[in-house]
């Protein structure tokens, strides 16, 4: 008699633990957005259903509380509500929905916060029929067979709240599923359900099992891959010792139980389903192995993030998130290989695959190429041939769990690629269709590509040398223009050089000051000159020696707002050198040297701690901001920020954000923002901060770098180079600042784009434009018609000293004031490699400088060589405008007027324009100083009136070329002081040696 109880028992346990489901949230479907349906209202429901089930109704459903969701499977091509209905009743369930034209769900009842809506809701055809109804958006169309749900003897156990989960596998002391054994187990009082669950709620653990009749275990979690028996052999067969009607699992079997909704770990037993009937249907297949057991695969499968295992001729593992191929279900007796490790436990068959998941089963229909619904305008072209070596596309991105065409497609165009593909399934590769064109790739049978999509079962992502091809039609990402001739601008010799400089800077005086790190020139230089640009032709008399106290290897630069348009150094390579403070009194005039020279006494004025590779700007304020850096020769970092000079009482500002980024962040991007606060861009990251306490206020979004690595950096030592756009009367438009080229860590590809933003917008977005070409450690000027010149740097590489190779020859010009990604042109190219250390100036006359590159690598030249680039504005043919300022006044205030007097140009007076381009020092990439100011003018005749910036905001005090432009072509500059000197630093420092120009 207790027999048959226990057998009836037992059944009706078994029925009860198909219930259960997992504690895992189910994750949103990814394929629902690919079906090609036309939504109908009140679309009739299926006729013809199988006996005896009948239509519920349109209930509502959501994907974080199912109104079914004890199975499911997905069907992008046939789903019917009778496929549907025929799907749950072999899985034993009461009810069957169909919803979003392609989704299956099966239970034994509806969820109690499921409510019916509206039959017009459910308003999407079938996948399979699309003349009937398979509900709709988070709408259920509901089919029941009229039998109630089934109960079993262990739904109260007899302690409150606890729920039975249904009988698990176990396997021995070593790899047990719950952890805790209790003092029940084995002894006094015997065992009992309520008594082990009351030993485990008293400890304090949310699950409780029972095994062998006599053992209690306890545990907030399964471990050591315990899952659900499979149904045909679950093996929770032994009475309890203390109550004979109840079951206390078995050998190696547990009778689990949770505490208040607590449920296992989830793995259960699915179901044993047919394999290679339209190919795997599982894809990741792990290692043989003689020890396989369920319990080994489904940890080796929860380990590597997956939620399905599959066990198949006893010793093979597979693992997926889901099934695929239209995998079937059936009989668990065609599962008869005993485990290779355990041969208690089956694992598959030929073919045959014994199927566990932590999560709601999802079996997709065989893949089909997406053709349509994809991102803006890509289209399908074929299965095409890959090779290893070279690839058809360049960029490879692997995206293990939500590759789709719609994932990978979008990333190509977003950074400017035109073709792009899916191959191996979870590889996305991005690049240019001329390359594939060139490669002379071929097309091989659409049966080749036959690997579903993870993110998407039921699209292809290629196979193995096999790629699924799309390219951009329409309108291209990107076009740059080709110019030749005179319009493709011209380098040209300038003269030779002494040193190879670290920074360069035009000073008030039209000479060029050159610094370099204590080695690059012959052994009686001196490490620091002065390039006097009317003497080009008489090298002697070009180049005046000055002299440099400490080593000046990675110094910042600025010029001060003081009176005599001073330069300052900071920091530098090591010792007394990383607390330098060298400065520079301008004088003589072109054709006539000057006699002042560097001024520098670290006893006497220093920063406040060593730094290596700072940034320094002048504050709106007018003092000087210098950020960053390390100690010295590859020291540690210096991960904050300091004021010069050094107010009353004021101390180095920590900055945590250097903290972590180190050592990726040296020579940030800094810049005065015209609403106040100071930008500041670090590596891959960017920021706000107070002007006042110099906290962050806002951070921006990362900075975007490759199409497949987000971690390349922008910063020494992924150098890129960084400007801010033109500001224009009436100063109303925020401010946006460009970054260009950079590198990633590990292959050290150069970035091939450039990124702007405007960070005081509300919501900041970068934008993203392709660059023709890549570049790391390179440099860009600004010109005085509102354009940039890029140029510089490698292809491949980093800063450093033998790090980048590729050089890359051809200057880049940048125009804002086209369209984004029609704005660069491809320009002239120069015959002399410029690498680490190279440098590019505005000059007065509108040429550029360019300068230095100190590889100290045996492939590259130490280069002394100095050029200049003439850009299209002075070959066209036009005269330069000329002008003069009234009394030669050379400070003004904050909206004054300054008086031109005009000649020399083509157009009408109304047409002219006036830029203002601040002073700035050039080096690794950061032309610190840097601004293009458009202010307010008026012409008639010969006489301009020009009206300066509003405030330090929009224009920080300091000294700026003023140039007149006829149409493109400008004149030469003449420099102007705005905004005077407020923080006094004509007074500073007030030591003997040190010359103080006054306020």
């Amino acid at each position: 008699m207790a027999s048959a109880f226990l057998q009836s028992a037992f059944a009706s346990l078994l029925l009860l633990s198909s219930l259960i489901t997992s504690a895992t949230a189910r994750a949103s479907l990814a394929h629902r957005h690919i079906h090609n349906h036309v939504s109908k209202r009140d679309l009739p429901i299926a006729t013809n259903l199988p006996q005896p089930w009948t239509h519920q109704g349109c209930y509502t459903d959501s994907t974080g509380s199912r109104t079914l969701s004890s199975a499911f499977y997905g069907d992008g091509n046939t789903m019917t509500s009778g496929s549907c209905i025929a799907f749950c009743a072999q899985k034993g369930y009461n009810y069957a929905g169909t919803e979003y034209a392609s989704e299956c769900f099966c239970g034994n009842k509806l969820a109690s916060i499921s409510t019916l809506a509206s039959n017009s809701e459910c308003n999407m055809g079938c996948t399979g029929q699309n003349t009937t109804q398979c509900g709709g958006p988070n709408r259920l169309t509901t089919f029941w067979n009229g039998q109630a749900p089934p109960t079993g003897p262990f739904e109260n156990t007899g302690v409150d709240g606890w729920s039975p989960l249904g009988c698990y596998t176990d396997h021995g002391v070593a790899n047990r599923t719950l952890t805790t054994i209790m003092p029940t187990t084995g002894g006094q009082p015997a065992l009992t359900v309520a008594l082990c669950t009351s030993a485990c709620q008293k400890a304090s653990f949310t699950l409780a099992g029972v095994e062998y009749g006599s053992e209690c275990y306890c545990g907030n979690k399964t471990a050591n891959g315990g899952a659900r028996a499979p149904a045909t052999n679950t093996g929770c067969n032994m009475a309890c010792n203390g109550n004979q009607t109840e079951l206390c699992g078995g050998a190696d079997r547990l009778s689990l139980f949770g505490y208040k909704g607590a449920q296992a770990n989830g793995w259960g037993y699915q179901g044993c389903y047919i394999d290679n009937a339209q190919g795997r249907i599982l894809t990741n297949q792990q290692p043989d192995s003689t020890t396989n057991t369920v319990g080994r695969c489904i940890a080796t499968c929860q380990s590597l993030g997956y939620s399905v295992a599959g066990m198949q001729y006893s010793s093979q593992c597979f693992c997926d998130n889901f099934l695929y191929n239209g995998a079937a279900l059936t009989s668990d007796s065609d599962c008869n290989m005993p485990c290779s490790g355990q041969s208690t436990e089956m694992c598959g068959a030929g073919n045959r695959m014994s199927v566990y998941s932590n999560d709601t089963l999802r079996v997709y229909q065989p893949p089909a190429v997406q053709k349509t619904n994809l991102p803006g305008n890509w289209q399908y072209q074929g299965c095409l041939y890959d090779l290893a070596n070279p690839r058809s596309l360049k960029y490879l991105l692997v995206l293990e769990t939500n590759n789709t065409a719609q994932n990978c497609l979008s990333q190509c165009s977003k950074f400017g690629y035109g073709a792009g593909g899916m191959e191996y399934g979870r590889e996305c590769w991005c690049g240019d269709e001329a390359t594939v064109k060139s490669l002379g790739r071929t097309f091989y049978p659409e049966s080749d590509c036959n690997m579903p999509c993870p993110g998407n079962a039921t699209t292809i992502c290629g196979s193995g040398e096999r790629m699924s091809y799309y390219t951009w039609s329409g309108t291209p990402l990107n076009r740059w223009d080709f110019p030749t001739g005179t319009a493709a601008g011209k380098y040209e010799f300038l003269l030779g050089g002494v040193v190879i400089p670290l920074i360069t800077t035009l000073a008030i005086n039209g000479k060029v000051t050159f610094v370099e790190k204590h080695g690059t020139g012959a052994a009686n230089t001196t490490g620091a000159y002065e390039l006097d640009l009317a003497q080009v032709n008489n090298f002697t008399g070009a180049w005046r020696p000055m002299h440099l106290k400490t080593d000046v290897f990675c110094a910042a630069g600025l010029t001060l707002p003081d009176k005599a348009g001073r330069q300052i150094n900071v920091g530098g390579w090591a010792n007394d050198a990383t607390f330098g403070v060298r400065l520079y009194t301008p004088d003589g005039s072109p054709g006539v040297w000057g006699v002042n020279d560097w001024e520098e006494n670290v006893q006497e004025v220093h920063l406040q701690v060593g730094r290596w590779y700072p940034t320094g700007m002048i504050m709106a304020n007018g003092s000087i901001l210098v950020v960053g850096g390390q100690q010295g020769a590859n020291g540690a970092p210096v991960p904050s920020l300091e004021i010069l000079p050094k107010p009353a009482g004021g101390t180095v500002q920590y900055c945590d954000w250097l903290q972590r980024t180190d050592p990726y962040n040296l020579y940030p991007y800094l810049a005065v923002l015209p609403s106040g606060g100071v930008f500041v861009a670090y590596y891959n990251e960017a920021r706000i901060l107070d002007e006042i306490s110099l906290e962050t206020v806002k951070t921006l979004e990362n900075i975007p770098a490759a199409v497949n690595d987000p971690k390349g950096g922008r910063t020494y030592p992924f150098e890129g180079t960084a400007v801010l756009m033109p500001q224009h009367a009436p100063y109303t438009d925020p401010l946006t600042v460009m970054i260009c080229g950079g590198s990633t860590p590990g292959p050290e590809i150069a970035l091939d784009n450039c990124v702007s933003v405007a960070p005081e917008e509300a919501d900041p977005k970068w934008i993203i434009e392709r660059m023709p070409s890549s570049r790391v450690i390179s440099c860009m000027t600004a010109l005085p018609d509102g354009t940039y010149l890029i140029l510089n740097g490698g292809q491949q590489g980093r800063a450093g000293f033998g790090l980048a190779v590729n050089p890359n020859h051809n200057a880049v010009l940048y125009d804002p004031r086209k369209p984004v990604n029609q704005r660069m042109s491809v320009m002239a190219k120069t015959t002399i490699d410029r690498l680490y250390h190279s440098e590019a100036i505005l000059l007065q006359d509108g040429r550029v400088l360019v300068s230095g590159s100190d590889p100290q690598d045996v492939r590259f030249e130490q280069e002394y060589r100095v050029e200049v680039f003439l850009p299209p504005y002075l070959l066209s043919g036009a005269k330069q405008p000329e002008f003069t300022i009234v009394n030669n006044q050379t400070s003004f205030g904050y909206g004054e007027t300054i008086t031109l007097n005009v000649r020399q140009y083509q157009g009408t007076a109304a047409d002219l324009k006036v830029s203002m381009i601040g002073a700035d020092s050039s080096t690794h990439g950061n032309s610190m100083g840097q601004r293009t100011i458009f202010p307010a003018v008026s012409c008639s005749g010969t006489t301009c009136t020009v009206t300066t910036p509003p405030n330090a905001h929009v224009s920080p005090p300091g000294w700026h070329q003023l140039f007149l432009l006829d149409g493109p072509t400008p004149s030469h500059s003449k420099w102007i002081r705005v905004g005077g000197d407020p923080a006094g630093l004509g007074n500073w420092p007030d030591f003997p040696d040190f010359t103080k120009p006054g306020v």
